[in-house]
């Protein structure tokens, strides 16, 4: 077979924010029809982080932050999670002092520095003529910059959150469903041994698709969504009725980590943030369980109900990709090739009603919080006097009911 040559070109590759599955196997097929076509294939470890820490003095051999990428190595990484090439959050143009490269110190001497010019200054070294950061809307709004500063970008989406804009669907969206269904089925085991409430927190800082969608799957009767604050005692009379109502006597509630209380604010893990600005958040789970356990008796009869309480984290974006996170990264990999062979630069690359497209990157916009203006549409798709989805009027809406805005 007679492979296609081109101008000898470089095509960059990396991964930022929290690894999902699909990300490996996005890497694989970018590198192998890359290569295929003529490029030379570099990743870039770490992240934007990676980015701003190539040192230009070095020879390419002595940097610690890219790697020349081959079929031989991505064919047999690309069927594993995570990502190879690492990954962190690292906000390129809010550098903290304690951060900055150790080569650049002498020059960056303010609390937080702007380290752009030092990331275009260091692509340009790499000679990337094309640069595909894969990740989340944090990770993408930075690609924004620098498709303003002239690196040409072709970005692909995803986040286990599902809520980057522009686009239907995320890598690793779905992997985190199919988890979460398995484990809520196996922690059933648990709370119908016992008679009680099992209350399962999961991600989802400002959108509540990870919650949402496993119960449309059937994983729960209930889920709590950042979208609309719940009221505790109503949450506690669903609860019991539905624990009534099942035989093994026990009632299972979703509740996203960025959910929060009628009246109340956002529970945090810790204060500290990272460099997006975001606070770790965590606890909210274990709180609406507390909370469960003391208003039950109310409805119950006067008698508590206990509560299996459990966070399942890292659990849902752990391990291989599911059938939908092996295919689609592929899709979007040589979508996103097929723009780089038309010369094309500055889009997204997405799923548009149901078909793959491609939008201007311009669309990873963020409201004046600096969150994801992609969330669950309330009014559509849940029932605010149940907690639970609302599956009527759906003709004509994406097959995993997220839309694209």
């Amino acid at each position: 077979m007679i492979l296609k040559k081109h101008t000898a070109k470089t095509i960059a590759i990396l991964t930022g924010g929290g690894d999902v599955p699909g990300l490996n196997p996005a890497i694989r097929a970018i590198t192998i029809r890359a290569i295929r076509e003529g490029f030379k294939v570099i990743g870039i470890k770490n992240g934007w982080k990676g980015v701003i820490s190539i040192n230009p003095v070095l020879p390419f051999e002595e940097q610690d932050y890219c790697i020349t990428l081959n079929d031989h190595m991505v064919n047999r990484l690309g069927r594993t999670g995570g990502t190879f090439l690492h990954s962190s959050r690292t906000k390129a143009d809010k550098v903290p002092l304690k951060d900055v490269p150790s080569h650049l110190k002498g020059f960056y001497k303010e609390e937080y520095n702007d380290l752009t010019q030092e990331a275009v200054k260091n692509l340009n070294y790499l000679g990337i003529d094309y640069l595909i950061p894969i990740g989340g809307d944090d990770t993408l709004s930075y690609a924004v910059r620098l498709h303003h500063e002239g690196i040409k970008t072709i970005a692909i989406p995803k986040t286990m959150d599902g809520d980057v804009p522009g686009t239907e669907y995320c890598i690793g969206f779905s992997t985190c469903v199919t988890r979460t269904i398995e484990l809520t089925h196996a922690l059933r085991t648990c709370a119908g041994s016992h008679e009680r409430f099992l209350v399962l927190e999961v991600f989802g800082r400002n959108a509540g698709f990870s919650a949402l969608l496993p119960t449309v799957g059937g994983a729960a009767d209930r889920c709590i969504i950042p979208e609309y604050k719940v009221n505790i005692e109503q949450l506690t009379a669903l609860m019991v009725e539905d624990r009534n109502n099942n035989p093994s006597r026990y009632s299972v509630v979703l509740v996203s980590e960025g959910a929060s209380y009628e009246g109340g604010n956002i529970i945090y893990s810790s204060q500290e943030t990272d460099a997006f600005g975001h606070k770790k958040l965590g606890g909210i789970g274990e709180d609406i369980g507390n909370q469960l356990k003391r208003l039950s008796p109310k409805f119950n009869n006067g008698k508590d109900i206990n509560v299996v309480n459990q966070k399942l984290g890292y659990l849902v974006r752990s391990g291989e990709p599911d059938a939908l996170d092996s295919i689609v990264p592929t899709a979007y990999a040589n979508l996103a090739m097929d723009l780089i062979l038309k010369g094309i630069s500055g889009q997204m690359v997405c799923i548009k009603d149901g078909k793959y497209d491609h939008i201007s990157i311009e669309a990873v916009k963020k409201d004046e919080k600096g969150e994801s203006t992609k969330k669950v549409n309330v009014n559509k798709f849940y029932d605010i006097n149940r907690y639970r989805p609302n599956y009527t009027n759906i003709l004509g809406d994406p097959m995993m009911i997220l839309t694209r805005d």
